[in-house]
């Protein structure tokens, strides 16, 4: 708890203390604290009166004496599966943002999809003693993993991926609804025979976004054939060659659902190839709606992720464990449907 003076009637001086200042400006000492840390978890009017309260009772913020007595650094980490993605480029931007502004120093790794380099990351992050962590797992990571770095009393959320049986935060778009919807659109321009491509089945976004697809066909009575639903790594490789093999079946699809808007690019890819061209020969969609995504020939349709306020979403949650608040948080981010030429569909709807 960090001290101040303040002059008493016979000359002396008493602590005022942190508690001293909560009941004064009636507030609790976390709120306190949040505004002498410079928080933005903090409303401008409550952080008005308890300005107005340290000036009053005269406390001085000793923050070389907050600092020794602090558990932990005021670094916090961010351990990224896929750098080399747009979209978790813009996520770590809106995480980056918030931590920041509050006084944290990111400290940002790129583990490429590696469990092994995942595990040597989070034992480095481990030894700096970091005040919090947000990590987007890798593929393979086992829970066991995770716990026993968040039973070390760091707080720690998950982002876009979650793990089976791990009770931690955790911050995802509604996966499940936006692939649903977008499978919904192209059954609607008529097509019948709808891929889905890239992620694995053993990834969370992978099963909900392929179960939204699966939901939708269903839902249209139309029998899913497996040999559709083509796995694959979530990158333009794994889109380029998920539609050389469709293509080459005897009874091709004429639409595809892809796991993220970069599998979407490597299709885009194959189809120039073979002289074929989205929203004329084949229906195309793909998910995150990156920024790459309108400026594609042709544009891109695609399931539109806030993926900067879920950044800043994560980060706000993981401040907020820092400070005493440790009950997790599950925050399912919406998701919208952007119809651009790719689809073929005859009337586009441009974002603002």
């Amino acid at each position: 708890m960090s001290l101040g003076e303040m002059p008493n009637a016979g000359g002396g001086s008493s602590r005022v203390t942190v508690i001293d200042i909560a009941r004064h400006a009636g507030v609790s000492k976390s709120t306190v604290s949040l505004v002498l840390q410079g928080s933005p978890l903090v409303k401008a009017e409550t952080r008005e009166r308890v300005l107005s309260s340290i000036e009053a009772l005269g406390y001085v913020y000793n923050r070389g004496a907050a600092n020794l007595r602090s558990a932990r650094s005021n670094i916090v980490g961010m351990v990224i599966n896929d750098l080399a993605n747009p979209f978790f480029a813009e996520l770590a931007v809106g995480i980056e943002r918030v931590f920041q502004t509050a006084g944290y120093i990111p400290f940002i790794a790129n583990t490429t999809e590696s469990p092994t380099r995942q595990g040597e990351v989070l034992r480095s992050m481990s030894e700096h003693d970091i005040a919090g962590l947000i990590i987007c797992p890798a593929r393979g990571t086992r829970a066991a993993e995770i716990e026993s770095f968040a039973s070390r009393g760091f707080p720690i959320l998950l982002a876009m991926r979650r793990l089976a049986g791990l009770r931690v935060s955790s911050v995802a778009p509604d996966n499940f609804r936006g692939a649903r919807r977008a499978t919904e659109h192209l059954i609607g321009l008529g097509h019948r025979r709808i891929a889905f491509f890239g992620g694995y089945a053993d990834m969370s976004a992978q099963a909900e976004r392929s179960g939204g697809y699966l939901a939708a066909l269903d839902a249209a009575g139309i029998v899913p054939d497996r040999a559709l639903i083509v796995e694959g790594p979530p990158n333009r490789e794994g889109g380029l060659a998920a539609i050389d093999r469709v293509l080459d079946m005897a009874e091709p699809p004429s639409a595809a659902l892809c796991f993220n808007d970069v599998v979407a690019f490597g299709v885009l890819d194959g189809l120039e190839r073979r002289r074929l061209a989205a929203g004329r020969d084949f229906g195309l969609v793909g998910f995150d709606d990156v920024r790459e995504a309108r400026h594609t020939n042709p544009a891109l349709t695609t399931v539109h992720v806030d993926t900067l306020a879920l950044g800043e979403r994560a980060a706000h949650a993981v401040l907020r464990m820092i400070h005493g608040d440790t009950r997790p948080e599950e925050h399912i981010g919406e998701v919208q449907l952007v119809v651009r030429e790719s689809c073929g569909a005859k009337e586009v709807r441009r974002p603002s």
